[in-house]
């Protein structure tokens, strides 16, 4: 069959890398796709949320399955897009309908769901420009330090964690009255801060059944030992080693089977992977959010760890009998390391001569930000590249992507050095 991928991240090279692995696959196409998506499918020159151009991608080239990589084109409901075409109606789309995208659309949403579902999360309330007074009150009731999130989609750095009760009230004011984050933040939710350590959870439904896909850890600050500004994700592990059985079989009965649950109960339709977003505190696991897709870059070391023909999975994942398979795991760990531009996630420069990349060995790269041009590989984006590898514990899968980003180079190049040290 003839597939499309969305996007043009380090996710969308990964699932390309996947399915290309499939006999299924006969031509993959990415819009817009990368350096490294080019390598091994044909990039097309369209913006993921241009639905109208995406419908003449698919019409053009007998494309019968399209797999959505980032929120953007899902929250914006591409999937009901295809729905509603006469045309391109029996097209599958991985990826949930727009009802059930506002989950990640919107945190206020997501947040009711969990209290309607009695899915463990943190307490919280939310507030707009006219209740910012309401907002100062409910944040000197909580005790520091004190969580904001922008209620809209904000490219993963719409969270802010602070622990002065003034400088709280200050964000507040910025993002609800001076619109920090645009159109994103005209409602901010705040919560009461939980205190354990962070893993994210994959699991993929066709709508009724679901599965249970390897658990990830990334790390989303800029700066060694967790400091700095979010970026959008500096590395990951998998699997995720405090998250053992007695813990795993905790989300699943707390977590995941009410959230498949919920979905039908409320009738948001839902084909494609639900990203939950956890946080263990003490031995139970609570939910920190949702996401509607795969995280980036945690996919660069769960898709390497699934076994399973992708295609098969995603053909599953249409036509609902995703109880028909067996998914399998590989047992070595994985890790991903990120290089990302200098100056990023602030302002930084593109453009950058990438060199070294024919010399990695025992590894897998994976381009994000980054294009050819002039027959050269060049940075375009703040993330740029996420090397992956194998190894029998996450140490020694660690310690090989460190060899093997000391071969690349590109000029400002900056990278995490301690993926891994918390565990």
């Amino acid at each position: 069959m003839n597939i499309l991928i969305l996007g043009s991240g380090g996710r969308e090279h990964t699932i390309a890398w996947k399915l290309k692995q499939s006999p299924k696959c006969s031509s993959l196409f990415v819009a817009p796709g990368n350096s490294g998506t080019a390598q091994i499918a044909k990039n097309v020159p369209v913006s993921v949320t241009d639905f109208k151009a995406i419908k003449e991608v698919v019409l053009n080239n007998n494309i019968t399955m399209v797999v959505v990589g980032p929120e953007d084109p899902l929250v914006q409901g591409v999937h009901d897009f295809f729905l509603a075409d006469e045309a391109l109606k029996n097209v599958a789309v991985i990826g949930p309908q727009q009802a059930a995208a506002t989950l990640e659309g919107s945190k206020e949403f997501a947040k009711q769901f969990l209290f309607r579902h009695n899915i463990p999360t943190a307490a919280y309330q939310s507030f707009d420009a006219q209740t910012v007074d309401k907002g100062y009150a409910f944040l000197e009731t909580l005790n520091p330090p004190y969580v904001l999130k922008a209620d809209g989609l904000a490219a993963g750095k719409g969270v802010v964690i602070l622990n002065d009760l003034n400088d709280a009230k200050t964000e507040l004011k910025s993002m609800l009255v001076d619109a920090k984050f645009g159109q994103a933040s005209t409602k901010v939710v705040i919560e009461e801060f939980l205190d354990g350590i962070e893993l994210s959870c994959f699991v993929l439904t066709d709508g009724k059944n679901y599965k249970i896909l390897p658990t990830a850890k990334d790390y989303k600050r800029i700066g060694e030992g967790d400091t700095g500004l979010n970026t959008g994700g500096m590395g990951a592990i998998s699997p995720v080693p405090f998250a053992n059985e007695a813990f795993l079989n905790k989300v699943e009965e707390r977590i995941v089977k009410p959230t498949i649950a919920g979905l039908q109960k409320d009738n948001l339709p839902y084909k494609g992977f639900v990203f939950i977003g956890l946080i263990k505190v003490g031995d139970d696991p609570k939910v920190i959010e949702y996401n509607v897709r795969l995280g980036d870059p945690e996919t660069e070391v769960v898709l390497p760890r699934l076994k399973n023909d992708l295609v098969e999975v995603f053909e599953a994942v249409a036509n609902q009998s995703l109880d028909k398979i067996d998914v399998e795991i590989d047992q070595r760990a994985a890790t991903t390391v990120m290089l990302v531009s200098g100056g990023y996630p602030e302002a930084y420069e593109k453009g950058k001569v990438i060199t070294g990349i024919e010399t990695i060995e025992d590894s897998i790269v994976f381009h994000a930000g980054a294009q050819e041009k002039d027959g050269k590989i060049v940075t375009s984006g703040g993330r740029v590249m996420a090397i992956t590898s194998y190894g029998e514990t996450y140490k020694e899968a660690i310690k090989k992507s460190y060899q093997n980003i000391e071969k690349l180079h590109f000029d400002k190049m900056n990278y995490r050095k301690d993926i891994g040290f918390d565990l």
